[in-house]
């Protein structure tokens, strides 16, 4: 509804031929799930169901990385950012890098190794299975309400631009979605992600040439923004209240999307569906370039937004409700000179949304069949643990639509996003960065980290919900507004204090800060160091809790669950040096670990699950179960007091009938195996199935 005092403005709505185009969308997005259904035996078992059978490619999988968490929220979130506060969230690029290393070289490797489906069995192998339920309850809730609003924004852009109900087309995709995930499996979600991608680029492309050819040239738009205030790259204010400077973004913004795309189960479980680790690397950092193209397209999406609305911003006028309605506004009033256009860019927010939502459903079928039915039901047959992975599906789609209704009331979608992957994906990577590089961490530190973590960042995310911070814009006009009351002057609103939580916007003149001074200072922190407080919090808690009841012995532990950081930081060092470095941890037993899985094999002792052995090998070991599998406490310890060795001797004993095996090379600690021990294990190994 148009403010008072403005003119109705002329916006074209839906033809049949964007109608036709947005069809041929959602057709498309269910074929794929039809074909993946029926394809090679259909979806018959929960490897091929969750993992794709491990056997994808490097492109659909990276593809898939890049659309799980840059879809419909950055198509609707990014640009109305750079309209509304300028460009400095193009600087998450060098963050983006820095993610893409540490991801593919610290946390993607333990992962591999140990060959899990869910990423929080690491959890109770490293600290003990409730630790693991903790971290896989706290995904849980964090996807599905991050997939809340992902379902809400393409819905609220359509109606936008059709005047369809919005809660109608929730119901519509959210029903789409579930049906082809739930018959698809992993390979239907790869092959949409890929899809959209492509779609998603076709529609800013679309946006960017015609915009820039209708406002008389790129290098007008960026003048425009110039005189507009909008072009900002670098801002060195060290005071963390900043909403994005130039430490937020690249300190914070790190933290975030590490969270992200280090340790988040939709993420890890893309890694797993190919067949190597440096395939799996790969596709990462072709993600990391994907991650650039789409956030500069995105961005100069902003700046195309503000030079057309500059002398009348559409939100303070009315004709939207809304800065997340910008781009599905441009798009009517630039591409409806040629049907079928604005049907391009709608089907790029809606196949966004489609493979974000099937990716989140994916993953938390998987945490849950894992995780907790795995657990009570262990005498099921293959069949019907696939069965249970497609009722999860079908459930989660319904608890996706509920949250949807909750982001009704959220405001900014993307710093809403942002803000729930700091506030509950940031304890998450403390409590899996605790593990993976702090040799003498304990189930207890794992608790009371992660416990004192959440506590403190809900207190100021909660708490600057309540006290809104006030945050600087630049400045917008409606002096260019078509205006039914003459007497309003040319109004241009100058810089001033917005007021501005974490999820809303509400734009308001100076204000008088009369706020407490914990709201003053602690509750006006920017929302990207959200994650930063969060993981120091659960290392720092952690390990002070650790220490005090009894701190874990490195040399007890499987190598497999730490990451050799310094041999992979410092592979330049002696090897003597690197020792020292490790902590005490053993990562020359790495082999012996493995080997110790193949003789309990051929004990005959229960399947688990399939393994890769070593690093980049394409030979898989049949992983049984250990007794560590469903004992929380330690295991030597136990078996030492029912009279078994410990684990060193144990070790030792495997060392010595290594040594009469003749000489061998040694293990390399980042996860190489050898080819000649990589060859003896595998070939016994698959000889004795």
């Amino acid at each position: 509804m148009v403010n008072p005092g403005f003119a109705p403005r002329d916006i074209p709505l839906f033809s049949i031929p964007d109608y036709v185009v947005f069809a041929i969308m959602l057709a498309i997005c269910t074929g794929i799930g039809i074909y993946y259904a029926c394809a090679g035996g259909g979806q018959r078992t929960t490897r091929q169901f969750l993992l794709a059978d491990r056997q994808m490619q490097i492109l659909p999988v990276a593809m898939s990385l890049l659309a799980s968490f840059m879809s419909a929220i950055t198509v609707l979130g990014t640009p109305a950012e750079t309209y509304v506060y300028g460009t400095m969230y193009f600087m998450f690029c060098i963050s983006y890098l820095i993610m893409g290393m540490a991801a593919a070289h610290i946390y993607m490797p333990v992962f591999f190794n140990l060959g899990v489906t869910s990423a929080y069995e690491y959890l109770e192998r490293r600290f003990s299975k409730g630790v693991r339920r903790v971290g896989s309850a706290t995904f849980i809730l964090q996807m599905v309400m991050y997939m809340g609003i992902v379902l809400y924004a393409p819905s609220l852009a359509l109606e936008a631009v059709t005047g369809m109900n919005v809660w109608a087309a929730v119901l519509s995709l959210g029903i789409i979605c579930t049906f082809y995930t739930t018959i698809g499996g992993m390979k239907a979600v790869l092959w949409t992600d890929t899809f959209q991608v492509c779609v998603m680029v076709a529609g800013f492309l679309a946006v960017i040439i015609q915009g820039c050819h209708q406002l008389g040239g790129i290098a007008e738009v960026w003048k425009v923004n110039y005189e507009g205030g909008r072009l900002e790259f670098f801002n060195f204010d060290v005071d963390p209240r900043v909403r994005h400077s130039s430490w937020s973004v690249h300190i914070g913004g790190t933290f975030m999307w590490i969270a992200i795309f280090g340790v988040n189960q939709a993420q890890v479980q893309r890694y797993l569906t190919v067949d190597k680790l440096s395939r799996a690397q790969i596709a990462l950092y072709l993600n990391v370039v994907g991650l650039w193209l789409i956030v500069t397209l995105a961005t100069l999406c902003g700046l195309v937004l503000y030079a057309f609305y500059k002398d009348c911003d559409p939100i303070v006028a009315g004709y939207i409700r809304t800065s997340d309605q910008l781009m599905p506004l441009i798009v009517m009033e630039i591409l409806s000179w040629l049907p079928g256009l604005p049907g391009l860019f709608v089907s790029c927010v809606f196949a966004g949304a489609l493979s974000t939502m099937s990716s989140g459903l994916n993953s938390l079928s998987a945490v849950t069949l894992e995780d907790f039915v795995r657990s009570y039901k262990k005498d099921l047959t293959e069949a019907q643990y696939t069965m249970i992975s497609k009722i999860l599906v079908a459930i989660y789609g319904g608890l996706m639509m509920l949250m949807a209704y909750v982001s009704s009331f959220l405001g900014g979608i993307l710093q809403a996003a942002l803000s729930i992957f700091g506030m509950i994906g940031g304890p998450l990577l403390g409590l899996f960065t605790l593990g993976i590089l702090f040799p003498w961490a304990n189930a207890w530190g794992a608790y009371a980290g992660t416990a004192t973590s959440f506590l403190l960042v809900f207190w100021v995310g909660i708490g600057a919900q309540i006290y809104k911070p006030p945050v600087n814009k630049p400045p917008i006009s409606v002096a260019g507004c078509p205006r039914i009351n003459e007497t309003i002057s040319n109004v241009t609103m100058s810089t001033v204090t917005m007021v501005t939580d974490m999820f809303t916007t509400t734009e308001a003149g100076p204000v008088v800060d009369d706020r407490p001074d914990i709201a003053k200072y602690w509750y006006s922190m920017s929302y990207l160091y959200y994650s930063v407080i969060a993981v120091l919090t659960v290392l720092i808690v952690g390990l002070v809790v650790s220490f005090i009841t009894g701190a874990q012995d490195p040399e007890e532990l499987d190598p497999r669950l730490i990451t050799p950081f310094f041999d992979t930081v410092c592979c330049c060092f002696p090897e003597r040096w690197r020792a020292k470095l490790r902590c005490g941890v053993p990562q020359e037993d790495r082999e012996l670990w493995m080997e110790k899985d193949a003789e309990e094999f051929e004990q005959g002792q229960e399947l688990v699950e399939l393994k890769p052995v070593g690093r980049d090998s394409q030979k898989q070991l049949l992983r049984r179960k250990t007794p560590w599998d469903n004992e929380p406490e330690d295991y030597y310890s136990k078996k030492y007091q029912d009279g078994g060795p410990p684990r060193d001797e144990e070790m030792r004993n495997l060392k010595g009938e290594e040594d009469h095996d003749g000489d061998k090379p040694p293990a390399n600690p980042n996860g190489n195996v050898p080819d000649e021990r990589s060859s003896k294990s595998s070939v016994d190994f698959e000889s004795s199935i």
